[in-house]
């Protein structure tokens, strides 16, 4: 055989012709959410699991629905999403061993979640198994044939994740096949190989995984912690031997040093083995959902992240931007489209109307590639994520962002102004919030009050509040989550932030963004963002001047609005045009002065 057919063979793995798919696995709500710093709500999860969908992962592991409150409610709500791609897996454990299965709450659990696949981890290292689980080996072999035989029994197809695999194949490999082999006669479809501490270096997962397929007839997995800076690697390594699953998270979130990352494991097993995990389409996704999954944890992408990082194809020396103007070949292992990504020249960016074009596809915004107003979009795109702006979680923000520039924008209501108060009485006792506020909507100025459980909240409650007569469809509108950044270190309490804002209705969700040094300032724009973007999406078919939708509403409503107000408050009805304000009795305590609105 030739160098080159060996290369060849090589690069295509040792098992097969190169082209059998690789199942790929997440478990970025589960293992991912045990990183430090990271704690995601149900709507996080919710809104994760829609975009691995988008990607084409099938696996999604939801999390434990045994363990937590917030899992069970996840499963709960998981079910009303309308996935394309994607099967949701519960994960747990095998039974406790004082009990039977059909004794055990925890599976109980796993079945009330409802999903079609279960994952159930069990020991494989006999010192864990008399050391944490304190209990007998055989006995150990029982929990996992008593696991995978009661949710079989449920009618669930069932994953069996070997926990500490190749720990203890170093210590007792006889014993931790037999392990496998319980599993294995016990139903279970695929057996994950896990390096769970991390340590396992891939010339030993390569011994390991040949030895278990001596003698394991059932599809293998893979499952690699980072510990050693060598999960991708252990995961390749698995998948050119011919394991059927590779599990990771995106981003390689996870415990201590994290997990295999997702987002170098998918290029490498299509791009270098041309192992097929998604189509073509789905992996230039593959920057979008690792940006998108930041943005949502709340932490900063590193730069220099393989494939998907802001540098992995920035270019600064003179020899290599000399070099990739004639061929981009020259500095760049890929064409960093294939992942999503671009080439920035870091001297003089050379990206631009393509990227924006994308970027508007992607969020349904339909731009003509000969508008003159793209140059200036990039430019302000540009200018924008200068200053912290990240538009990444918040596509409501980016639409009326473009849709400015391009067309297609309406102006709902105008700010006059704002005052946001909080207010603490005394010692013990939570603080107070309140905000007043003034718009201007069509040719009605309407100036109101609302309380909220912090500032953020009250100024969102007031918007809504003053706005609700002219556009009832407000009322559907929820403030799903508020996330807040810092973005600049050193400044202390005059940093600039960024407030990421989740809101929703009946139908859907949407992000929106805000960026000031004043994290009130920047909750606004959020804020204001997310009602603007429901009012243009739910007015899109109406046409004409801007406002004239609004005055006609105004025209119906005002009167009618002030009236049942003043019936309220036992007053009679006013007779002046625009809203009054509604205040809190203790407001009156400081002396009844009228508070004005102020920016």
């Amino acid at each position: 055989m030739s160098t080159r057919q060996s290369i060849e063979r090589g690069e295509r793995g040792e098992r097969g012709d190169g082209l059998t798919p690789i199942e790929l696995y997440d478990t970025t709500l589960r293992d991912g959410a045990q990183a430090e710093e990271v704690s995601y709500s149900v709507e996080d999860k919710l809104r994760i699991t829609e975009k691995l969908d988008e990607l084409g992962i099938p696996c999604i592991e939801g999390g434990w629905p045994g363990a937590n409150p917030k899992d069970v409610l996840y499963f709960k709500e998981v079910r009303k999403l309308k996935l394309d791609r994607s099967n949701v897996v519960a994960f747990g454990a095998t039974h406790r061993a004082g009990v039977e299965a059909d004794q055990d709450p925890t599976l109980r659990a796993l079945l009330d979640a409802e999903t079609e696949i279960v994952t159930i981890f069990g020991k494989s290292w006999d010192f864990h198994v008399t050391q944490a689980l304190g209990t007998s080996l055989d006995r150990n072999l029982q929990l996992i044939d008593g696991t995978i035989a009661f949710l079989r029994k449920h009618g669930r197809r069932v994953f069996y994740d070997a926990e500490h695999f190749f720990d203890g194949c170093k210590t007792n490999p006889d014993y931790a096949m037999r392990t496998l082999n319980a599993a294995e006669a016990a139903g279970a479809e695929r057996l994950i190989l896990c390096d769970t501490n991390g340590g396992t270096m891939p010339w030993h997962v390569r011994e390991m995984i040949v030895a278990v397929q001596a003698v394991i007839r059932a599809p293998l997995g893979i499952h690699a912690h980072n510990d050693s800076g060598v999960g991708v690697a252990n995961s390749l390594t698995a998948a050119e031997l011919g394991v059927t699953q590779v599990q990771g998270t995106i981003n390689g979130l996870g415990e201590r040093c994290g997990n295999a990352d997702l987002c170098a494991i998918i290029p490498n097993l299509q791009i270098k083995m041309k192992r097929r995990c998604l189509d073509d389409a789905q992996l230039a996704r593959l920057k979008e959902v690792s940006r998108f999954v930041w943005e949502i944890t709340n932490l900063q992408p590193p730069t220099h992240q393989p494939y998907v990082g802001e540098s992995a194809f920035a270019h600064k020396g003179g020899v290599h931007v000399h070099a990739i103007r004639k061929s981009p070949l020259t500095y760049e292992h890929i064409k960093p489209e294939l992942v999503g990504n671009r080439q920035r020249v870091l001297i003089s960016d050379s990206s631009g109307k393509s990227n924006l074009l994308q970027k508007a596809a992607d969020y349904h915004v339909v731009i003509d590639p000969g508008n003159p107003s793209l140059a200036a979009l990039l430019d302000q795109l540009k200018t924008l994520e200068g200053q912290g702006y990240q538009f990444e979680g918040a596509e409501g923000s980016f639409e009326l962002l473009m849709k400015k520039a391009v067309g297609g924008y309406r102006r709902f209501f105008e700010l006059i102004g704002f005052r946001v108060i909080v207010e603490k009485r005394r010692e013990g006792e939570e603080a107070v919030s309140e905000a007043t506020i003034q718009l201007k909507v069509g040719d009605v100025i309407e100036h109101t009050a609302a309380e909220g459980r912090g500032p953020v909240s009250a100024l969102d409650h007031a918007l809504r509040k003053a706005l609700e007569k002219f556009y009832p469809e407000l009322q559907e509108v929820r403030l799903l989550d508020y996330k807040v950044r810092v973005l600049a270190a050193g400044r202390g309490t005059a940093s600039r932030v960024r407030v990421l804002i989740e809101s929703g209705d009946a139908e859907h969700k949407w992000g929106t963004v805000g960026v000031s040094e004043n994290i009130i300032e920047a909750s606004w724009q959020a804020l204001a963002d997310s009602i603007e973007y429901k009012l243009l999406r739910d007015h899109a078919h109406e046409s004409g001047a801007e406002g004239r939708a609004a005055r006609v509403v105004v025209q119906g409503a005002t009167q009618g609005a002030a009236e049942q107000r003043a019936r309220r408050n036992g007053k009679r009805p006013s007779s002046g045009g625009g809203g009054g304000v509604n205040r809190r009795k203790p407001s009156e305590k400081r002396g009844g002065r009228r508070e004005r609105s102020e920016g």
